[in-house]
């Protein structure tokens, strides 16, 4: 039982409706989680503003759905590794990389150091230093990338939180968390 009310679309007025209609557009389907989201307006508009301005960035839908999934299980929210698996999948990645990726790991070098960051962000709340990013340049990423990485973790912080917090629905195949290491 979510701990929030899930907005019912057809219900909505103004600007919450105008945003859940692009995202029904662009899903088929409005997700509970941006259901949840929609009880405040400024918070449904940052949500979706985050997503469809990272969507638009140098950082491959790929790669930014590996990412999503490493967060996810390390933040134990089924509801994102559900969705980021199935988004990942859409996005090319095959079903042994988005598992991979749940463990924060890649056979691609450049895609495991991304990775690596992206859970040091987490796991030491953004804690990093001179080497955790030069080790980013050195996979081959540039400034505008390393930025947008972090920008990836901070969105699924905020998806991962409000799928925790507010006890979401799954609306997508549930996929298996990891075991906490």
């Amino acid at each position: 039982m979510p701990r929030v009310q899930l907005i019912n679309p057809s219900e909505a007025a103004g600007e919450r409706k105008q945003v859940l209609e692009q995202i029904h557009g662009a899903f088929g389907a409005t997700p509970a989680m941006f259901r949840a989201v929609a009880n405040s307006t400024a918070a449904l508009k940052s949500m979706w503003g985050s997503f469809g301005a990272l969507s638009g960035g140098v950082i491959p839908a790929k790669l930014g759905e590996q990412i999503a999934v490493a967060v996810a299980d390390r933040n134990a929210c089924e509801y994102c590794l559900a969705a980021h698996t199935a988004l990942g999948r859409k996005a090319g990645a095959t079903a042994q990389e988005m598992t991979s990726a749940q463990a924060g790991e890649s056979a691609d070098p450049k895609t495991a150091a991304a990775l690596r960051f992206a859970l040091k962000l987490v796991n030491d709340r953004g804690q990093v230093n001179d080497a955790d990013v030069q080790a980013l340049r050195a996979a081959g990423f540039n400034d505008e990338e390393v930025v947008e990485i972090l920008a990836h973790v901070a969105l699924n912080l905020f998806t991962n939180y409000v799928n925790v917090a507010f006890a979401v629905p799954l609306d997508f195949p549930s996929v298996k968390l990891r075991k906490a290491v």
